[in-house]
């Protein structure tokens, strides 16, 4: 624990004495973000509640810099800690710019009032997050996703050498979700912050995060890197995913294939046949496809909803035996999608398809 900058040992976690979670290990150095996902209810809130300390723990003990988190001064925690959660404030009457004012006073001393440094420090804030525009407006009337950004630039103006996150990009639209996880890792980067924080969005947490913590329904499953996280059929397993599917590679989500013999087959690769699987899967009608390498970007969507995929490893000779299997599929089916006419040199079994479907067949051809 004591290489790690934000550690645990042996932590439990709950809610008026009862264990939500328990045996929780973390450990976060200088400069990394760790994300928490997970289904609804399974406790990344009352972790980051904890680490906060705004939870009494149950068990086990929260080190900051090799340092018990119960034995730091309050006054000297609010500057290496700052957190982002979902609750309110009461901020009647208070502007924005009055509400990431509020991220200086434990530096103000005992009668709170902010010094030439400290206003500079305000401002310096609000441009960082670009909410300089409506700086003067009641805090209390402005969108959601404003307030998100407002509450970033208070945690940023506190200068904390870690910020707690919970949920920070739900009232966010996509620019502004960019922009933020973007900033919080130049922050991390840049300043050497260590970044707690729960997320929803998985390809988000996928691309942003040093590591992950997999947090289920009654216990923390895993924690590693995205790479020793996201792996074939894990995730699905850790949301109980029952309907659709989900693609640990692509983080691609994609719903329920249609039931039934294909009735379309489509001649896709080269990622040119997505939008027409989509299309077919919304009007409810099977389909076949091929002939697909399984590193092509069409591949993860066929996979998902075609009835049936001729496809062939990454490096592979597509081979007689997958083209005479892709004819008969199209054979048996009563129209023919072709998304593609240009083949490349490693895949002339592709091209042969293609002309006989076209030569023989040209009455189905879409």
């Amino acid at each position: 624990m004591a290489d790690y900058y934000v550690s645990t040992q042996n932590l439990s976690v709950g809610y008026h004495k009862k264990t939500v979670l328990e045996n929780i290990t973390i450990g976060v150095n200088r400069g990394e973000i760790l994300t928490l996902i997970g289904p609804n209810g399974a406790g990344k809130s009352t972790i980051l509640k904890s680490l906060a300390g705004q939870l009494r723990l149950l068990a086990g003990t929260v080190y900051i810099d090799r340092e018990a988190l119960s034995l730091i001064d309050k006054n000297a925690l609010s500057q290496k800690l700052a957190v982002v959660f979902t609750q309110r404030l009461r901020t009647e009457l208070m502007t924005c710019r009055d509400v990431v004012a509020t991220g200086r006073y434990p530096y103000t001393g005992r009668f709170g009032i902010l010094s030439a440094k400290d206003w500079c420090k305000v401002e310096e804030a609000m441009a960082l997050i670009q909410i300089t525009a409506f700086a003067d407006e009641d805090f209390t009337k402005i969108s959601d996703g404003q307030r998100q950004r407002v509450m970033l630039a208070r945690a940023i103006c506190q200068e904390p050498d870690i910020i707690l996150l919970d949920e920070p990009t739900s009232h966010l639209d996509m620019k502004h979700k960019l922009e933020f996880l973007q900033l919080l890792q130049n922050m991390a980067r840049e300043k050497k912050l260590s970044v707690i924080m729960s997320l929803h969005e998985l390809d988000l947490a996928k691309k942003v995060s040093d590591k992950i913590m997999c947090v289920g329904t009654h216990s923390v499953e895993r924690f590693g890197t995205p790479q020793e996280i996201f792996e074939e059929h894990y995730i699905r397993t850790l949301f109980g995913v029952t309907t659709g599917s989900f693609d640990e590679r692509t983080c691609g989500m994609e719903l329920e294939a249609p039931k039934g013999k294909p009735e379309v087959f489509v001649l896709a690769g080269a990622a040119s046949g997505q939008d027409t699987f989509r299309s077919l899967q919304r009007k409810g009608i099977a389909f076949a496809t091929g002939i697909l390498f399984e590193n092509d970007m069409d591949y993860p969507v066929a996979k998902a909803l075609a009835a049936e995929t001729v496809s062939v490893g990454a490096l592979e000779h597509i081979g007689q035996e997958r083209l005479r299997r892709a004819q008969e599929l199209a054979a048996s089916c009563k129209r023919i999608i072709c998304c593609r006419s240009s083949f490349a040199p490693w895949e002339p079994e592709n091209r042969v398809l293609y002309e006989g479907l076209k030569a023989y067949q040209s009455s189905l051809f879409t």
